[in-house]
């Protein structure tokens, strides 16, 4: 029996961790993935408070370490249930199941595809998620980068070391990100940014070559022969497992306020996972430690 189990293992779930040890809670964070989340995947990270700049592995390490320190438990395993009764039982895809007074759903989000034939057998056969994992695959060759936004510019900018050529595909006419990172990628003489653009078609048998791309206004195509493809439109959130515990909203976000509160006593979110207007490392773990708050005050209601 633990006092909360925190289900995800990212900034919110991590920061999470932290002030429920702090309030001499036990916990469990139970993670399907790698600890960290997403953040992991950022070669470059420098808006979160106190580091100028590192990378967002570096930064998931010393979250990781710092919950551990604090006395924190956890388990690498999928959660498939939930079962509410007196108290909540948590079931596994290893066949364990976990107990708890509280539970903080921060399961984050994960990659949004394109939806195109093929994208997903052709995962790990050129098609990518993060240049800092896979981009020295694909030194001296040709990549496309798929999203306007400020995760595909730094995966952009950072294969732009890298690559030979580097073609940036965005939906929009105007990139998204900030202007900043804009600014930089326009510099680069081995990046070519094409927008108001889509990609059509994936190209290739058992490994990608190339997409098909067409422009929006004037429905022209042409295909880029290609080495390897990153995606980085987004994220879509992780709360399928907890429906009958949460409202959602129609893009399946945690219809949940800035007091991580649910329709469901005992149960809170945080994170990438709910509804909110800015997704960032900062908003995240403001989220874990709102959670973790409100769900040590609930707990200490039951005595």
């Amino acid at each position: 029996m633990y006092d909360i189990i925190i289900i995800g293992g990212g900034p919110a779930g991590l920061t999470a961790a932290v002030y429920a040890r702090r309030a001499n809670k036990s916990v469990l964070v139970i993670e399907k993935a790698s600890f960290g989340g997403q953040i992991t995947y950022s070669p470059k990270v420098e808006n979160i408070p106190g580091f100028t700049e590192l990378s967002g592995n570096e930064f998931a390490e010393k979250l990781v370490d710092q919950a551990l320190t604090q006395g924190a438990d956890f388990e690498s395993c999928e959660v498939l249930s939930v079962k509410k009764g007196d108290t909540f039982t948590v079931s596994t895809d290893d066949g364990s199941e976990f107990e708890s007074k509280a539970l903080i759903v921060a399961t984050g989000a994960k990659h949004r595809l394109l939806g195109l034939d093929k994208e997903e057998d052709f995962i790990g056969e050129g098609i990518s998620f993060c240049a800092v994992c896979d981009g020295a695959f694909y030194k001296d060759k040709v990549v496309g980068v798929v999203g306007g936004g400020n995760s595909a510019l730094q995966e952009a900018l950072l294969l732009s070391d890298l690559a030979s050529k580097v073609y940036v595909v965005q939906n929009l006419d105007v990139l998204t990100g900030e202007k900043k990172l804009a600014d930089q990628l326009y510099a680069k003489e081995n990046v070519e940014v094409i927008t108001g653009t889509i990609v059509e078609k994936l190209l290739g048998d058992k490994e990608l070559c190339g997409i098909t791309v067409k422009n929006t206004a004037t429905s022209e195509t042409r295909d880029l022969n290609l080495d390897g493809l990153f995606i980085a439109i987004g994220l879509v959130p992780q709360n399928e497992p907890f429906a009958e515990l949460i409202s959602l909203d129609a893009r399946g976000y945690a219809d949940s306020d800035e007091n991580c509160l649910t329709k469901t006593q005992g149960v809170f979110v945080a994170g990438d996972c709910r509804k909110k207007n800015i997704r960032q490392v900062a908003t995240a773990s403001a989220d874990g430690a709102v959670a973790a708050l409100a769900a040590c005050d609930y707990i200490d209601t039951l005595k």
